[in-house]
């Protein structure tokens, strides 16, 4: 008889999700049962998506997934008291559905962020009986602190005491990086609840066809080494290195163009400082569907991971990384950390400092004068590993083994 598996998220297909369908749908093909238990969709702009109506509950199974959709308070801006009423009315409504109207399951997976999943996850757990995998993506309230979403002294201890709570209620805790694991440690956690599960790419999407239009001319001239950065454009990822690295590589001479591939907060201020500086190897370029993602790394000569300097971000992983990988081309990582340290240990890129023009200028040269054999190593490389270590059938098969042991 196959597993039961209740999955617990809030944030669910056609939402933006580390761990939506590609997982369910994966867990499905190795045999188990699954049932999605989440909201209508409305991230990350808080108004619910086309074709959703909110209503006491909606079921749809999609590709073998069975889906239960319960009602939340949509809203994703910059107040606090409205994301808490958010993240409320679903740990709410799902809690109501999860201990008197959910079939019985053999084993809940609950995602991280946001802590109130946690909470339910916790409870369901005491009153049901039911073994619970608690999957880490955000290490809170480190997070809140560091995004300034939550600056309240008060507010960010309670916010660590109901972590810890939920921690001891967990049967098993899934951490992204080595650096949430030994975290984790230092906060009590036994290391026999913990495990280290890297997050995989969105594969299908990556190989997708596109629709094979011309690429912009930043990324189709080869007579370039050209470094794509694809992604979100925020005080987070500060690119302001980016550009002062731009800088020093075009008073050289040396022929390196920046393409920076996405949108975000601090795109119109990035590309006017690059204006002011009379940047002519930097080209913003506009966000394209996941679908045509894949062919504009494809296209470039190495990928750009950056991240400001902080303690959190050392021991992050950002999802960029798998993507790069998974597509087989030199990385140039500049975050400290755990992310570099993948970086190292599969031989597929280079290494720089985080927030430091001077190193990521020298580690862009010295990708730009590799020969055309060195860097297609570095790529097989980079995907090479990825297919052993971070692929999804790889991951997924991991969470098997924890859903049957906890299952007997």
């Amino acid at each position: 008889m196959a597993i039961r598996v209740l999955l617990l998220t809030q944030w669910f297909d056609p939402e933006p999700t580390f761990k939506g369908l590609l997982f369910a749908r994966e867990l499905v093909q190795q045999g188990f049962e699954v049932e999605v238990l989440t909201g209508f969709p409305n991230y990350p702009g808080g108004k619910i998506y086309p074709g959703y109506k909110i209503k006491w509950l909606q079921r749809e199974v999609v590709d073998g997934v069975h889906i239960t959709r319960v009602p939340l308070y949509p809203n994703h801006d910059q107040s606090a008291i409205k994301r808490v009423i958010n993240y409320a009315s679903f740990a709410a409504s799902s809690l109501f559905y999860g201990l008197f109207m959910a079939k019985r399951a053999n084993v809940i997976y609950a995602y991280h962020p946001p802590l109130t999943v946690g909470v339910t996850a916790g409870l369901i757990r005491l009153l049901r009986r039911i073994p619970v995998v608690y999957d880490i993506q955000d290490m809170w309230p480190d997070t809140l602190r560091a995004t300034g979403m939550l600056n309240n002294a008060k507010a960010l201890n309670v916010v660590a005491m109901v972590c810890r709570w939920v921690y001891r209620h967990m049967d098993h805790i899934v951490v992204l990086s080595p650096g949430f694991k030994r975290l984790l440690l230092e906060r009590g956690v036994p290391e026999r609840k913990l495990e280290v599960i890297y997050n995989w790419a969105d594969e299908a999407a990556l190989s997708a066809p596109s629709s094979q239009g011309d690429l912009p001319l930043a990324l189709a001239d080869a007579t370039q080494f050209r470094i794509l950065f694809a992604g979100n454009m925020g005080k987070a990822q500060a690119l302001d290195t980016v550009l002062d690295a731009a800088r020093l590589l075009q008073e050289c001479g040396a022929p390196v163009r920046w393409v920076m591939l996405g949108s975000g907060v601090e795109v119109p201020r990035l590309k006017q400082r690059a204006a002011d500086m009379g940047l002519r190897n930097l080209v913003f370029l506009p966000a394209v569907p996941m679908a045509e993602v894949g062919r504009y790394l494809e296209a470039a000569d190495a990928l750009l991971v950056h991240l400001r300097k902080d303690p959190l971000f050392e021991i992050t992983i950002p999802s960029k990384t798998q993507a790069y990988m998974a597509v087989g081309k030199p990385l140039l990582m500049a975050v400290d950390g755990d992310a570099a340290d993948l970086v190292r240990q599969s031989g597929g890129g280079v290494v720089a400092e985080s927030e430091n023009a001077q190193a990521l200028a020298a580690a862009a040269e010295t990708l730009s004068k590799a020969p055309a054999d060195v860097l297609a190593k570095m790529g097989g490389n980079a995907k090479q590993f990825y297919a052993e270590h971070l692929a999804i059938e790889v991951g997924v098969q991991k969470f098997g083994k924890i859903f049957q042991r906890l299952a007997c």
